[in-house]
C-alpha cells in the first residue's frame, strides 16, 4: 500500500468532508443531508477550532477518509474528552489501516494536551467491522445507551 499522510484538515478541505459526511448518512442510516448544511456545517467547524476539528487522511495526496474530533468537558475527571465523530474512509481504501492512522494520530496530538483525558464514540449497533476495529485499537465497550431530542420538532 501507499504511505499514508495524515493531518489536521484545512478550509480548503471542506468539500471533501462534507461529501464524506453526505456518504457517511447515505450508507449507515439511508438519510439523505443537504449539501448546503453539510458545507456550512464543516466550514463553520474548521473556523472555530475551540469546538473541534477535522483529521484527514491522505493515500497519494488524494485525501480517502476523515474523522472529526468534538470535545465535552467531563467534571468526574477534570479533563476533557475528545469524541470522534464523524468517521468515513472511502470504500476501496477500508481495511488499509487509514482510520488505525488517523487513531494514532489523534492519540499523539492528545498526549501533548494535559486537558485531554480519553476518546469516545459512537458507533452503530450491527456496525461489527467497525467494532471489532475499535477494540483491536484498546477502546472499551461502554455500558451506556445514548438518546436523542432534536431541538426542531418534526
Amino acid at each position: 500500500m501507499d504511505t499514508i499522510n495524515i493531518r489536521l484538515a484545512q478550509l480548503n478541505d471542506a468539500q471533501k468532508i462534507a461529501k464524506f459526511n453526505q456518504a457517511m448518512a447515505k450508507e449507515t442510516e439511508d438519510k439523505v443531508l443537504s449539501s448546503d448544511v453539510l458545507q456550512a456545517g464543516v466550514k463553520s467547524l474548521l473556523e472555530n477550532p475551540s469546538q473541534g476539528f477535522y483529521v484527514v487522511a491522505e493515500v497519494d495526496a488524494k485525501v480517502v477518509g476523515c474523522l472529526m474530533i468534538t470535545r465535552e468537558w467531563s467534571d468526574w475527571r477534570n479533563g476533557v474528552f475528545w469524541w470522534i465523530q464523524s468517521v468515513f474512509v472511502e470504500k476501496e481504501y477500508r481495511r488499509r489501516g487509514i482510520y488505525r492512522s488517523m487513531y494514532e494520530f489523534i492519540k499523539e496530538l492528545a498526549n501533548g494536551k494535559e486537558d485531554v483525558c480519553g476518546f469516545r464514540l459512537y458507533v452503530e449497533q450491527d456496525n461489527i467491522v467497525a467494532q471489532e476495529t475499535y477494540n483491536a485499537l484498546g477502546m472499551t465497550k461502554l455500558p451506556y445507551l445514548m438518546f436523542e431530542q432534536s431541538k426542531l420538532n418534526d
